[in-house]
């Protein structure tokens, strides 16, 4: 049983596979991730910055529709957003990925979307974000930085 199952939000739809939430994203674009206590949690609140105190008109999220520019398989696009920012997670075991539409109500102070009148669409199960480290760690040069 996986720890996303035993949350308050279980009866949400919970995503096993990349396979699944690729398919998911193509077939309901405008979806985003993030990395909280859960969709209850943050019903009545919004994100803040951490270094300037300040609150943030909205939640702070990642897209999950590739780029225009972006060629490789959507799964790929999918594994590095999901690895980029497991980290929260480990930083916090109470936070969960979890998959939600909304309202653009700004950008963050990492150019972030930041989403208003979050809609809770699916939690992505441990499985998953193991499959999609797994395939961020074989596909990618991970923890290189940008070039020019």
């Amino acid at each position: 049983m996986s720890a996303a199952a035993d949350r308050p939000t279980s009866t949400l739809l919970v995503i096993h596979r990349l396979a699944e939430l690729a398919a998911l994203v193509r077939a309901s674009p405008g979806l985003q991730v993030r990395w909280s206590e859960g969709p209850a949690q943050d019903a009545e609140r919004t994100s803040i910055d951490t270094e300037s105190g300040l609150r943030l008109p909205g939640l702070s999220v990642n897209p999950l529709d590739a780029e225009s520019w972006w060629t490789r398989p959507l799964e790929d696009w999918l594994a590095r957003q999901l690895s980029q920012y497991r980290h929260l997670q480990e930083e916090n075991p109470d936070r969960f990925a979890w998959v939600l539409r909304g309202e653009l109500a700004g950008r963050g102070p990492d150019c972030e979307p930041l989403l208003s009148n979050p809609e809770a669409i699916a939690i992505l199960d441990e499985q998953l974000l193991q499959e999609a480290e797994d395939r961020y760690r074989g596909e990618f040069d991970a923890g290189r930085g940008p070039e020019g």
